[in-house]
């Protein structure tokens, strides 16, 4: 079995030259940027949308932002949320936050943040606890359907669960339901009267019991938001920067929580691809994407289609899969233009039957993850997937992979740390670190042998069991546990840190709570759905049929679309390798009569090609209109020295213009002469001298010499109150011109005309 490869999707634990790695500056976090990139991260005022094509480094783009608003000391760390939609992404982006040297900002998924604020603020806005969560509903729906006198079957109630959250996503409530079903063209599980009198029964019960779901909690914060002014306000004044990722999934009523967390500002960053919007059956629309110039006319849009992750070959199939495609999120597609080295061509293959397409595509997989010295392809079982679009599909590659002994591993079944074998282990290991050198078997041994041992008590053994089933399963999730333990050892060494049986249970906690799984070293079973945000090295897309892809009850043309773009999430997950394969009947001996996707015409060898379509958009940066947009204050950005180049981030540095050490063009004369003007425009004012202008700002003043009123109010400390107070004089000294007592504060140049400023902060 290959060793097991690092996850490129979470951060592991950094090592010292990790740590030495973090940017020395604000202008080092946008070292290896590139152009579109750097313009993501340097413009720090919203409103902003980046619209990202797969593999273009969107993540890299906006942490990269945050990190440089941090360092410039543009943002400050606890006012920036930057908000996802999975704890594996927001943790991901927190990891890099803090090798970027960012650490303090708050990256959640919507539901984590509107947790944390419920729970803060519902003393306050209703009295007592939160109500309790209720983390599955499933069985809380069935009892509503059996009160209602409805008997669901398992695949129903799954459906009817998901007619009732997409219900409230989209803020429907259940006397609602079959109007707005109809209006939106969806395929109801059952009769829509049905559904809407088990919604309704649904909501019954858990009022009765004192819980709330998922949605409640964005629908419960968004009415604290709504009706108490006084929270809303303490809150935007807590966070004062937003990031949004993977915007083009928002539902209704996300957007209306993120409307409510912005208030009337504009500071907001959204990242997302229209042609990755695959979500729609959950609420998901990529309308709010779409729609973002035309609400924020101002908008910077920067477009990265620079694709880092995929071959030339394999970026070329999926421009071809778009390149048919229609409708609105069609028209703003990106033409992706690859950045890596050539790579063998997409693989094409039609099979007799589906047994027969498994057999093939375990058999390509063995060849692949055989060692390059014994004549394979040298790539790792855990950089292998094998997609699908529906999970029933999984269960003949399960044979066909464990028939070839290639170790494998489902990917959206029960989620790791909830399976009962390694809630088992967990408690086992924690028994074994309460008892320290009280066990023999763990006296001396070091804690990877320590955890070998106390597993091999369940079902570990150094070789994994024939076959698949329960008992396969069950010795990969304690594998995969064992090389976590040896992972977690050898990363805390290398940083010089000694570790106890207790610091891996610790570390296994942390993962529980954050639901980051280890890497489990098999090639990765999962469905298009549950494969978007990942990639591999080769990835193999199986039963590519009519029917299957698209799928059956796709019948109009935006689920036929969605459908495509689903495909076209399959093919970017390729980092190299790519094999596209179909079966013509069912079973051995069946009827040939399957045809591969339409979405394949034009694509794969021997297929007519439809008439092209309007090219795709290229990468580049859109300025904001200036049309009839309301006037806006000035805002603060980076700023730069002007001898170096240096971003700046002391506030003396940063009212000079110029970093300390750096030669300075101060005309002597000059400063005298305005610290004489202030010394007497103080004394008329009865003011500290500060108040008129600081020694930095005078400085300042001295080394550029200003001629106009636009180049002094450039300057930073000169306000438009003092421009208008003082500029006059202040340009006149500097023009050379002596002032006469008639210019002075006596005189008309607006000196004497105003109350003096009683707010420091204006200094």
């Amino acid at each position: 079995m290959t060793a097991a490869t690092p996850s490129p999707l979470f951060p592991r634990v950094s090592t010292p030259a990790e740590y030495a790695a973090v940017p020395r500056d604000a202008d080092a976090v946008l070292e290896g940027l590139d152009p579109e990139q750097r313009e993501v991260a340097t413009a720090l005022h919203g409103p902003v949308c980046v619209l990202a094509g797969a593999g273009t480094g969107k993540t890299r783009a906006i942490t990269h932002r945050i990190a440089y608003g941090v360092r410039a000391g543009v943002f400050q760390p606890a006012s920036v949320l930057a908000v996802t939609f999975t704890n594996r992404a927001a943790g991901e982006m927190r990891g890099r936050l803090r090798q970027l040297g960012a650490g303090g900002v708050q990256a959640r998924t919507f539901h984590s943040a509107a947790l944390r604020q419920l729970q803060y603020f519902w003393p306050k806005a209703v009295g007592g606890e939160v109500p309790r969560l209720l983390e599955r509903k499933v069985q809380l729906v069935a009892e509503a359907a059996a009160r209602c006198r409805v008997r669901l079957d398992r695949n129903e109630l799954r459906d009817v669960t998901g007619e009732i959250e997409w219900s409230k996503v989209t803020q429907t409530v259940p006397e609602d339901y079959p109007a707005v079903a109809a209006k939106s063209g969806r395929e109801a599980p059952r009769d829509a009267a049905e559904i809407a009198r088990i919604y309704g029964m649904y909501e019954q019960l858990k009022r009765e019991r004192g819980v709330i779901d998922f949605e409640d909690v964005l629908l419960l914060t968004v009415g604290v938001l709504q009706e108490r002014h006084d929270i809303a306000d303490q809150v935007r004044r807590q966070y004062q920067h937003f990031v949004v990722d993977e915007y083009q999934d928002v539902s209704p009523l996300q957007q209306r929580l993120l409307e409510l967390w912005l208030g009337d500002r504009e500071s907001l960053c959204v990242v997302g691809d229209a042609s990755q919007t695959i979500y729609s059956f959950t609420g998901a629309t990529p309308d709010h994407l779409l729609n973002f110039r035309t609400r924020h006319p101002g908008a910077t849009v920067v477009k990265l289609v620079r694709d880092y992750r995929s071959t030339p070959q394999v970026v070329h199939l999926a421009n071809g899969v778009l390149a048919q495609a229609r409708g609105r999120a069609a028209d703003h597609r990106l033409e992706l233009v690859s950045q890596r080295e050539p790579g063998p061509d997409p693989v094409y293959t039609a099979y007799a039957d589906e047994p027969a397409e498994a057999e093939g595509v375990a058999r390509r997989i063995r060849e692949l993850i055989t060692p390059v010295e014994q004549g394979g392809g040298g790539v790792p079982a855990s950089e292998v997937a094998i997609l699908y679009r529906v999970n029933a599909q999984s269960e003949v590659y399960e044979q066909a992979l464990a028939d070839a002994q290639v170790p494998y591993q489902l990917r959206g079944a029960e989620r790791f740390f909830e399976r009962p074998e390694v809630r088992e282990a967990g408690l086992l290991l924690r028994g074994a670190a309460r008892a320290g050198n009280a066990d023999p078997a763990l006296t001396d041994a070091d804690i990877p042998s320590q955890v070998r041992a106390v597993l091999g008590t369940r079902g570990w053994t150094p070789e994994p069991p024939a076959g698949s089933g329960a008992v396969r399963d069950r010795w990969e999730s304690l594998a995969a546990l064992v090389r976590l333990a040896e992972q977690f050892c050898a990363s805390q060494l290398a940083a010089g840190r000694q570790v106890t049986l207790a610091d891996l249970v610790a570390e296994l906690d942390e993962r529980a709570a954050a639901q980051h799984a280890p890497t489990v070293e098999g090639v990765t079973l999962a469905s298009l759905h549950a494969a978007k945000g990942l990639e591999w090295d080769a990835v193999f897309l199986v039963g590519l049929t009519e029917g299957m892809v698209p799928i059956t009850y796709a019948k109009t043309d935006p689920q036929v679309e969605e459908e495509r773009r689903l495909l076209y999430v399959g093919v970017t997950r390729a980092r190299r390798h790519l094999a596209l394969s179909w079966a013509l009947s069912r079973s051995p001996g069946g009827r040939a009569n399957r045809r591969p996707s339409r979405f394949l015409n034009g694509l794969r060898p021997g297929s007519a090609a439809p008439a092209p379509r309007t090219p795709g958009g290229a990468g580049g940066i859109e300025r904001g209109s200036g049309g009839a947009i309301a006037p806006v204050r000035k805002r603060r950005g980076p700023v730069r020295c002007r001898v170096c180049g240096r971003t700046l981030t002391d506030a003396g540095e940063m009212k000079l213009r110029r970093c300390e050490d750096c030669p300075s063009e101060l005309d002597e004369a000059l400063y005298e002469r305005l610290r004489d003007w202030r010394a007497e425009q103080a004394g008329q004012l009865g003011q500290p001298a500060y108040c008129v202008f600081t020694d930095k700002t005078l400085l300042a003043i001295a080394e550029a010499v200003p001629g106009t009123e636009g180049e002094l109010s450039g300057i930073p400390g000169v306000g438009r109150r003092k421009l208008d107070k003082f500029g006059a004089d202040v340009l006149a000294l500097c023009s050379g011109r002596e002032l006469t007592r008639a210019e002075g504060i006596d005189g008309t140049s607006g000196s004497g005309s105003e109350e003096p400023a009683r707010n420091s902060t204006e200094k």
